[in-house]
């Protein structure tokens, strides 16, 4: 009988650049940004969210974007550019979230509140992975690696502390020796949910892999790869803290996700990963 659940959620959509995902190790920030981009040539991705049904607890996975980004639920600029509070990130990715879309509408509709969330696990803070933060702000804690939060920092153009506003952030260290540079946080301490540090895209960006008691595990990979191309074809994407970390990083993505105990490895803006649950 399966013991872990792993929901995974649409929370929303956003409009980018095809260099953004799929630029590669040559692609430059400008390219990647789609600034000059046409817009019959941008792509549409999901937006993705998680939530882990684990024995010890419910733990959420990133946030997408927060209903203030679509109050009518359709594509709504002004209401975007107040949201993200830039212009730029505007310009960069634009955003839509559908009525019953957020990751709070979702989960109502599975029978959890916000409040019975133990943990939400921020894998970075760029926005579409942030921003939703307002939608979960009862849940008991809200976790991201501490190299992130100083990433953060040093990056006012990709993070906006607004989106923080009604939460306190736990900022963890690196307790255990998992993943490409040997820094992982064991969640729960029995390596059942290990979060993985993945730099590259970002410098405390974390893969969630969550493994059952017969060693078979689920790679949460969120934007280590933009889809399962990313792995197959070796392509990096256009926005990167550091591209030799990032294609380290993917090579490691790939080494995990053809082992033959991966049941599933998916990345947050794959257009080929579907809503479903996942029993482990």
């Amino acid at each position: 009988m399966s013991n872990i659940k792993i929901h995974i959620f649409h929370t929303g959509k956003v409009c980018v650049s095809p260099n953004l995902p799929f630029g590669g190790s040559n692609c430059n920030p400008i390219k990647a940004s789609g600034i000059f981009e046409k817009k019959e040539n941008r792509l549409w991705l999901p937006v993705s969210s998680y939530l882990i049904e684990h024995p010890k607890g419910k733990f959420l996975v990133d946030t997408g974007w927060e209903r203030a980004m679509s109050p009518n639920g359709l594509y709504d600029k002004k209401a975007q550019i107040k949201s993200l509070g830039s212009f730029i990130l505007y310009l960069v990715n634009q955003g839509v979230v559908e009525f019953g879309e957020c990751i709070d509408e979702q989960l109502t509709k599975i029978g959890i509140k916000t409040s019975d969330i133990d943990a939400v696990l921020l894998t970075h803070l760029d926005c579409d992975h942030a921003n939703g933060l307002n939608q979960v702000k009862d849940a008991k804690k809200f976790l991201v690696s501490n190299d992130e939060y100083k990433f953060a920092l040093k990056n006012p153009i990709r993070y906006n502390k607004n989106w923080l506003r009604n939460v306190e952030l736990t900022k963890f260290e690196w307790n255990d020796n998992q993943g490409p540079f040997k820094k992982s946080y064991d969640l729960i301490g029995d390596s059942s949910i290990e979060l993985i540090n993945i730099p590259g895209h970002s410098d405390g960006l974390f893969a969630v892999k969550i493994t059952n008691e017969e060693g078979k595990f689920v790679l949460l990979y969120s934007d280590g790869g933009y889809a399962s191309k990313s792995w197959q074809e070796m392509i990096t994407s256009g926005v990167a803290a550091n591209k030799k970390h990032q294609k380290i990083s993917l090579e490691w993505i790939r080494e995990q996700s053809l082992n033959e105990n991966c049941i599933k490895s998916l990345a947050n803006h794959d257009i080929d990963v579907k809503p479903q649950v996942i029993e482990l």
